[in-house]
């Protein structure tokens, strides 16, 4: 793109529109100047926003904000659009999010060693690349999709506190129950069959994560207090995707080349045995993305009203159920090995879990609309939030880690983020980081960690010293922008202790 800067018009110093000849509408980036992407994302920014008759009022860019290979749009972006549901925006994983859990562990509690000991023990119990994880009947599976969280509660006797309550949805993307045939006719049975062997799994895809963090610093006594959150206690954050059930149905409904020949063959075989009622729907689905795939470099659109967008919101609600009952069952298996190692029940209370791959219908500037969020977190303020106990008060919980060996902040949403359609960032984003030296080997990495007082397991992958701390962006510099547009508010800072990735 020739001349950004001549496209760019300052609107605060936290805060910067693009728009050129080419765009419908500007794509708004709600970063510091240092913050800025590099040219490719700019680029795909100018795109999507090309696109005429389609998208609403402004596109969001978050300073995570960055291009991804194989991707049509940037991750760290919210686009809306008040006719359309646009499933190319968005990453290929629903519900790929994260949950931040409160335990009743402080220093004073639970050692170093048992904490080693613990992690261990994790690397097998929370896997990261494995085939087979926590197994369930293909009927809860469907059960899952159905009806949400509450449906793997009821098999594995869940005892985390506030899972539903404090999970965004309540577990469930449809909000209601839903007829097996619902589901039947969204996703094809040969995904969910797989998905029997798939709960519990941590994954090997991008920085998905396990950490252990302790509060080291409350920013906000007042909203703390609200969340229990005490200096010295110790949380866990996890990060994780929809696991397999989520990729294939999406590959089925959008058009994206996979990525891995595993990938393009079930899905494949998924479209070959999928028995839909809706067979009409779908052709005509099919026929569309086809087209999308090969001669059409526009925007894929499902109407947000017709039947084209039910079963595709349809596939995606199932498979973001899948994803949330993920996450508590790891977190299941995570307490039920902490009474192994120490010998006692550890208290397990969900703060709150979150997607930030979504796409949802929700009401802005006085109109509804269909906000994507992709890798950008949902920030609700009070004002929003007013169906919640506590976050009615509060505000909507919102976490933002960076590396595995950075600060991580929790925060709250604003009353005043409303250009950003109530988004926040789900991190820093990759990036130079010129106060750091960069990692180029694993030996170097734990060093690295070691020094910082982290320990990390597992690491199996090559790739794994890409999450070091010198290739993200600075966790200050973005939390300062955060709170300077009104995105979130910090109530507490929290330093990791050990972390599990692949």
């Amino acid at each position: 793109m020739e001349n950004i800067e001549k496209n760019l018009t300052e609107i605060t110093p936290h805060q910067f529109d693009l728009k050129t000849d080419k765009m419908s509408v500007p794509a708004r980036f709600f970063m510091s100047k240092d913050l800025l992407p590099e040219e490719k994302t700019f680029i795909q920014a100018e795109d999507i926003a090309s696109n005429k008759d389609v998208l609403f009022r402004h596109t969001v860019a978050m300073p995570d904000v960055c291009s991804k290979p194989g991707r049509k749009n940037a991750s760290g972006t919210t686009i809306i659009s008040d006719k359309y549901i646009l499933p190319q925006v968005n990453d290929s994983d629903p519900n790929c999010g994260m949950r931040l859990v409160k335990t009743n562990l402080t220093e004073d509690n639970i050692s170093a060693e048992q904490i080693d000991e613990l992690f261990k023990k994790l690397v097998d119990i929370v896997p990261t690349k494995k085939f087979v994880g926590t197994v369930v009947p293909f009927k809860i599976v469907v059960d899952i999709c159905r009806r949400g969280t509450i449906a793997a509660i009821e098999h594995l006797g869940i005892k985390t506190k506030n899972e539903l309550e404090n999970t965004q949805h309540g577990g469930n993307f449809f909000g209601k129950e839903m007829t097996k045939q619902d589901i039947f006719d969204a996703i094809p049975k040969l995904y969910m069959h797989f998905a029997k062997f798939r709960l519990g799994i941590l994954g090997a895809a991008g920085n998905h994560f396990l950490d252990m963090l302790k509060v080291s610093d409350i920013i906000d006594p007042e909203i703390a207090q609200k969340f229990g959150l005490k200096k010295g206690q110790y949380l866990l954050m996890v990060h994780t995707g929809s696991g397999i059930l989520g990729q294939y149905t999406m590959y089925t409904h959008t058009a994206k080349k996979a990525e891995h020949l595993s990938q393009a063959l079930m899905v494949m075989l998924g479209k070959l045995t999928f028995r839909s009622s809706k067979k009409d729907v779908y052709k005509k689905m099919q026929e569309k993305i086809a087209k999308h795939m090969t001669k059409d470099d526009s925007l894929l659109t499902y109407d947000g009203n017709g039947e084209d967008g039910k079963m595709y919101m349809n596939a995606r609600a199932a498979a973001s159920n899948f994803g949330t009952a993920n996450r508590a069952v790891i977190i299941h298996n995570i307490a039920t090995t902490m009474q192994e190692v120490l010998g006692r029940e550890v208290e397990m209370d969900l703060i709150y879990d979150l997607p930030h791959i979504s796409i949802t219908k929700e009401n802005h500037f006085e109109k509804d609309v269909w906000v994507h969020r992709s890798n950008t977190s949902r920030a609700f303020g009070p004002a929003k939030m007013a169906e919640h106990p506590i976050y009615k008060e509060t505000g909507e919980p919102v976490f933002i880690p960076s590396s595995m060996s950075t600060d991580a902040y929790i925060c709250v949403g604003t009353d005043r983020n409303e250009e950003s359609f109530y988004s926040a960032p789900h991190g820093t984003g990759k990036g130079k980081n010129n106060a750091e030296k960069t990692i180029e080997n694993k030996d170097e990495l734990f060093a690295k960690m070691e020094e910082k007082g982290v320990k990390l397991y597992n690491a199996k992958s090559s790739i794994v010293i890409n999450q070091d701390s010198a290739r993200y962006k600075n966790i200050d510099q973005v939390i300062e922008g955060v709170e300077a547009n009104g995105i979130a508010h910090v109530v507490a800072k929290m330093e990791p202790v050990a972390v599990i990735m692949y």
